[in-house]
């Protein structure tokens, strides 16, 4: 079974920078395109960033455009998010994901086939 292992998360300021990393020792990160959701208490899963198989086309939500970064290290099955300017509004329980196209991912029309537990990132004002 594939599974995807999330890593990073934390406590943060207001202003402050932390970078998640997912990875996996199987196949999944270098075949798929790759993607970044949220979740915090009481609200709707959130699309974050997409990064494409080879890694050379990203998505990003409006919301975190030009604060996140979505990269990938195909050599280590790791998918990084580099999250810059923290606010508030970017506490949440943040997952990986694996999937057929990053764009489809972005847009809703594809879903992700894997899933990884997710990791807590809380921001404090």
């Amino acid at each position: 079974q594939v599974q995807l292992v999330e890593s990073g998360g934390g406590l943060v300021q207001v202003g402050g920078s932390l970078r998640l990393s997912c990875a996996d020792s199987g196949p999944t990160v270098t075949t798929y395109a790759m993607a970044w959701f949220r979740q915090a208490p009481g609200k709707e899963r959130e699309f974050v960033a997409a990064v494409s198989s080879g890694g050379s086309t990203t998505y990003y939500a409006n919301s975190v455009r030009g604060r996140f970064t979505i990269s990938r290290d195909n050599a280590k099955n790791t998918v990084y998010l580099q999250m810059n300017s923290l606010k508030p509004e970017d506490t949440a329980t943040y997952y990986c994901a694996g999937g057929t196209t990053a764009q489809g991912m972005k847009v809703g029309r594809v879903a992700p086939n894997y899933w990884g537990a997710g990791t807590l990132v809380t921001v404090s004002s």
